[in-house]
């Protein structure tokens, strides 16, 4: 059953469907999409930086990073196009974060799940400590 939404481009109410922007927007990014890989398959631009792209189009830098990252523009045939790393920024053309990051996000992880251990082991030691030690509870001092 289709839903009503805000369109995520130009904030109009809209029947959500398969997309989330409304018909209007699609339209424009369709007619960006085709200026953009037109000038694309020109043999003297298919090695163009993104700057390149955007002045000679004149399509906003956000948006053809979105084609790239929905495999509209494939890197592989336009090697001089990527996107940023969200975390360092550096320029990568596949997923959201580069190598690098990715290593070093995993490394942190495993030092997390090291430390989350030794926590865990310190914490059942206090606790066989705590079993071990009797109280004893004088009833008649006041």
């Amino acid at each position: 059953m289709a839903e009503l939404a805000n369109c995520a481009r130009c904030g109009n109410v809209f029947v959500k469907q398969l997309r989330d922007i409304c018909h209007d927007c699609y339209k424009e990014e369709e007619a960006a999409f085709q200026k953009v890989y037109r000038f694309l398959m020109k043999r003297e631009n298919r090695k163009a930086t993104m700057m390149e792209i955007v002045e000679a189009t004149g399509v906003d830098e956000m948006l053809i990073q979105k084609f790239i990252k929905e495999k509209r523009l494939l890197v592989s045939r336009f090697p001089n196009l990527g996107y940023p790393c969200e975390r360092c920024g550096k320029k990568i053309t596949a997923g959201s974060l580069c190598t690098e990051c990715q290593n070093e996000l995993k490394k942190e992880l495993e030092m997390h799940d090291e430390l989350e251990k030794r926590v865990e082991e310190i914490r059942k030691q206090q606790e066989k400590e705590k079993i071990h030690t009797y109280f004893s509870i004088d009833k008649h001092k006041r």
